[in-house]
């Protein structure tokens, strides 16, 4: 009976650990991680033709310095656009408000985040503001297909460029003067 106490204790510790160490692993490794309380913070909204895979929980960044994070993303059904809600700490109180927000690719295969690039007004952005200067995220896929149908374009027009040059040109008919 006592082995069978110590081997259950000993398995039941280990189980424990385990879930313990997946815990830590989770918050590590996970944009977000886990707050309890919630810093002072306020909304803006920034609306994009296309944000790719942006996600909800990418950071949004000035100058390499996260400032917040992107908590929810929506479709505005009167612009066509997806309207990406950012929240900004609010020590960063001072974005001036004709600043532009960009998608970028966090290395080269790497996720979305959110840039801010700051503008020269001397007015702020504040809590439920909108920016107006919005670049879309730049889609792999979008430029390879353009690159592939420029490709095919331009083979196509080398291919009947040599039919022209390979048939002899048909001479114009000169068009006759009326005279009176």
């Amino acid at each position: 009976m006592r082995k069978s106490r110590t081997l259950d204790l000993g398995t039941g510790s280990f189980v424990l650990l385990g879930f313990a160490a997946l815990f830590f692993l989770t918050t590590q490794t996970t944009s977000r991680g886990i707050s309890l309380a919630s810093p002072p913070h306020y909304d803006l909204t920034a609306k994009f033709d296309n944000i790719g895979d942006l996600k909800v929980g990418a950071p949004v960044s000035m100058s390499g310095v996260e400032m917040g994070r992107v908590t929810k993303i929506d479709f505005d059904w009167k612009e066509y656009k997806a309207a990406v809600t950012l929240r900004i700490d609010a020590r960063y109180n001072q974005i001036p408000t004709d600043s532009d927000a960009s998608i970028y690719t966090q290395g080269l295969l790497g996720g979305k985040f959110v840039g801010l690039t700051a503008g020269g007004a001397e007015t702020y952005l504040k809590n439920g503001d909108q920016i107006a200067f919005t670049q879309s995220a730049f889609v792999l896929e979008n430029l390879i297909g353009q690159f592939a149908a420029n490709f095919m374009k331009g083979n196509a027009q080398s291919d009947s460029g040599k039919s022209k040059t390979d048939a002899p040109a048909a001479a114009e008919p000169k068009p006759k003067e009326k005279t009176k």
